[in-house]
């Protein structure tokens, strides 16, 4: 009896490493098949992408572990009114300046609003900034009107505004997209 209990307990050891492994990874949770937008309805501001007739977008209700250096791409976006954002931002229901360092992160990491109006730290070519978490860049769903007719976010996305690539010195014609690190602050 003494030797089941001992069985019992390193197969539940077992179970819960599994489960534990299986909580770290992030799997793709579907897809979206794109519509095209209507005349003048996806705004390619910052070369955003506008979703294509009947292509398939991979979506994510998750996104990579968060460590002290969680590696993402860094994208640009407007969180102005007008801008490729799109709506005001999910946290505060305001646009925010180009000039005032604000991102969105991807669905898993903005974490159904806990990282609201919270800081990271955003480590890039060489440089750091903290940043204000403004809104959700959304990798459930896309290719609609509430989304501006853009594709569904990748699940490892920091769309940042003009003032945070411009704090971390790079170049207005090289922005677009780059491979950084961030952190909770």
């Amino acid at each position: 009896m003494k030797n089941l209990g001992y069985g019992v307990l390193i197969i539940a050891i077992l179970l819960l490493s599994f489960q534990e492994g299986e909580a770290k990874s992030c799997r793709p949770s579907g897809a979206i098949r794109g519509k095209k937008p209507p005349p003048g309805k996806c705004n390619r501001e910052n070369d955003s992408d506008c979703c294509k007739q009947g292509k398939l977008y991979t979506t994510y209700r998750c996104s990579p572990p968060v460590s002290r250096h969680t590696n993402a791409t860094l994208t640009l976006n407007s969180f102005e009114k007008n801008g490729d954002g799109g709506a005001p931002s999910e946290c505060d229901n305001h646009y925010h300046s180009d000039d005032t360092p604000v991102v969105a992160l991807s669905t898993g990491w903005y974490n159904h609003g806990h990282r609201c109006l919270k800081h990271i730290k955003i480590n890039g070519n060489g440089r750091s900034v903290i940043a204000k978490v403004v809104d959700e860049c959304d990798s459930t769903m896309g290719c609609d009107s509430d989304h501006d007719y853009q594709p569904p976010c990748p699940n490892n996305i920091v769309d940042a505004s003009k003032a945070v690539w411009e704090a971390l010195g790079v170049p207005s014609d090289q922005r677009g997209e780059m491979e950084i690190a961030w952190s909770d602050v």
